[in-house]
C-alpha cells in the first residue's frame, strides 16, 4: 500500500522507518546533525510547498531517503492505518 505525503508524492508504507514531527525533534542536536548529513548526501526530498511540519525516514532498495512534508506527523500516521 502507498501513502500520499503531499504534492502528488507517495511512498510505500513498508518502506517507512519513522515519521517525525519537526517542531519536537529539531530541538535535539543529534537530529539536526542527522538532517544536515542527509542534506549533504543528497538524501533529502522536499515535498512541502510551504514550511515543512514533519519528515519521514524511508529505506527501500538499499536507499535511505528523508522526505520533508507539509502535513503534521499525526496526519501521516492516520493515513497509515
Amino acid at each position: 500500500m502507498y501513502i500520499n505525503i503531499g504534492s502528488d508524492m507517495s511512498v510505500r508504507d513498508s518502506a517507512i522507518l519513522g515519521i517525525f514531527d519537526l517542531d519536537n525533534t529539531t530541538c535535539s542536536k543529534h537530529t539536526r546533525k542527522f538532517l544536515a548529513q542527509a542534506e549533504e548526501n543528497g538524501q533529502v526530498v522536499t515535498v512541502a510547498e510551504d514550511l515543512p511540519k514533519s519528515f519521514l525516514l524511508t529505506s527501500e532498495y538499499g536507499l535511505e531517503r528523508v522526505y520533508l512534508c507539509q502535513f503534521n506527523a499525526a496526519t501521516l500516521e492516520k493515513r497509515l492505518k
